[in-house]
């Protein structure tokens, strides 16, 4: 019988050890549940951004190609099919982004929250992040921010294109009206 209790102890005794390896430091744990929670529709905007940036280097590079390699007859099915194999390339390096998200939110985000935060910070950032008003607005902030930019770009409208026609005609003068003698 002893031998039966101290065996017992023994595997309770490495159960708990195995347990408390396999359980990160509390702070750490913290860090990773603030990380996820703060990671909404901002991040998939964000993630959409960034693939679109790549998409735009892209157009700037092929854009002119297209305009001087391409006969004009051939220009409008040439710019389709160009345009088929840009969202082709834009939904996949948002895929490829989206897959990198959690893999950096681990490897960078949760150890610089564990470096700069105490537990209890982090307890309370995550209640924050947890709360049912800070859900909605993480909900409603991307329709809030396309109407912002919405009455923004609105309200600018007229002077930017003002200062476009100043541009142009400054751009006339120095560029000239005609093609150039060669």
């Amino acid at each position: 019988m002893k031998k039966l209790i101290t065996t017992l102890a023994l595997a309770g005794l490495a159960c708990s050890t195995a347990l408390h390896a396999q359980t990160a430091d509390p702070k750490t744990e913290w860090a990773a549940k603030v990380v996820a929670l703060q990671q909404g529709p901002e991040l998939e905007r964000l993630v959409t951004q960034l693939a679109g940036n790549s998409t735009q280097e892209l157009i700037a590079n092929w854009a002119p190609r297209l305009e001087a390699n391409v006969p004009k007859a051939q220009q409008k099915k040439a710019s389709e099919e160009m345009n088929a194999e840009l969202k082709k390339y834009a939904d996949d390096a948002s895929k490829i982004i989206s897959k990198q998200v959690s893999k950096v939110s681990t490897d960078a985000l949760v150890p610089a929250y564990a470096e700069r935060f105490t537990l209890e910070e982090l307890k309370q950032i995550a209640s924050f992040f947890e709360s049912p008003a800070i859900k909605k607005y993480q909900t409603t902030a991307p329709e809030l921010g396309n109407l912002f930019i919405q009455k923004l770009v609105e309200a600018s409208r007229a002077d930017v294109a003002a200062r476009a026609k100043q541009f142009d005609e400054a751009a006339l003068k120095i560029v000239g009206s005609k093609p150039a003698k060669k």
